[in-house]
This record gives structure tokens, sequence and C-alpha cells, in this order.
């Protein structure tokens, strides 16, 4: 999975997702070139669902679904 910038640039190959005990981890690239290792623990996913409104949570659920621009 690839995450672009405003200007279409890349910013982010993500390569795996997976658990580690209570955290999700996230590996991948930054800028094609730099490794990334992130952890997301449980209280900062509690954050980020509270920032979805039913709206945007309907859209990432249909999102591969939808075709590409």
């Amino acid at each position: 999975m690839k995450l672009y910038s405003s200007d279409g640039g890349e910013l982010l190959e993500v390569a795996t997702i997976e658990r580690d005990g209570n955290e999700l981890v996230i590996k991948g690239k930054i800028f094609q070139s730099m490794p990334l290792s992130a952890r997301v623990k449980p209280a900062e996913a509690r954050k980020a669902l509270r920032m979805l409104d039913l709206k945007t949570l309907w859209f990432i659920m249909t999102l591969p679904w939808r075709k590409a621009d």
C-alpha cells in the first residue's frame, strides 16, 4: 500500500501490518528509501477511531471497491 502527498509524490510504502502483543506494527519505507517501523498502541488506536464520523467510516469500508482516479 502506498500513501501519497497532496502533490502526488509517494510518501510511504507500507510493506506489512502485523500484530505484536497489544500493539499494531506498521513496516515500510519513507520516500522510497528510509526504513520505517511504527507502533500503534491501543490508546492511540482509540483516539484515531474517535476522529472518524459515520460518513467517513462508511467511506473507508467501501474504499476497496471504488474506482481509482
